[in-house]
């Protein structure tokens, strides 16, 4: 019963986490990062000011569980894909689908990103919320691509795999965001992730199952 209690206070302060993200997200959108004050994201989620601080060091700390959110979901994908189909192909298929966008609310998701990226290109501190996402991400992966590798995989041929796929997502991410194209069709984020982590993977000494 205990375990079910801690289990539900996380959950809850997941949830205030990532809607204090959201607020921030769409307010460096909407206002651009030095307008933006800690006092008018703990407004738009809804919090007390000591709740804001209770989560975040700072307001572009803020937006790290939003970033984080893609990247949890895109593992998951990859844990639990087919163990018997072909590295490459098993973290293609993670990475498209965690960015292929299949309603409305997947597209919002995306654009709120495009805005945030586009902020951060102003505000080395939102850059390094950014990148110290990706390189936590990129940590984590490499236990699920270990646990797909064969057993005498190098250690570095597993590190290298999960630095591509980070990488390709990142980047194309990057460079979408700089553009005005749709989050669907041939240019859109699931497309050019794919195309760079193949890329990319074609020089790797990849195997396994």
């Amino acid at each position: 019963m205990e375990t079910k209690a801690r289990t539900l206070t996380e959950r809850r302060k997941a949830a205030t986490q990532l809607d204090i993200a959201q607020a921030a997200a769409e307010l460096f959108t909407e206002l651009g990062p030095d307008a933006v004050t800690t006092e008018a994201i703990a407004q738009r989620a809804g919090v007390a000011l000591r709740t804001f601080y209770r989560y975040f060091r700072s307001k572009e700390d803020a937006v790290a569980p939003l970033l984080s959110v893609g990247a949890e979901g895109w593992r998951a994908l990859l844990a639990a894909a087919d163990p018997d189909a072909a590295p490459v192909d098993a973290i293609s298929a993670a990475i498209h689908g965690s960015l292929l966008v299949v309603d409305e609310s997947g597209a919002g998701g995306l654009l709120l990103i495009r805005g945030l990226l586009r902020a951060a290109q102003t505000d080395s501190a939102l850059r390094g919320v950014w990148f110290r996402v990706n390189g936590e991400s990129e940590d984590l992966l490499r236990v699920v691509v270990g646990e797909r590798a064969e057993p005498d995989a190098a250690p570095a041929t597993t590190a290298l795999v999960a630095a591509a796929a980070t990488a390709a997502i990142r980047i194309a991410l990057e460079v979408w965001a700089l553009t005005d194209d749709p989050p669907v069709g041939p240019a859109a984020p699931a497309e050019l992730a794919v195309a760079a982590f193949r890329a990319l993977a074609a020089g790797l000494p990849i195997s396994g199952r």
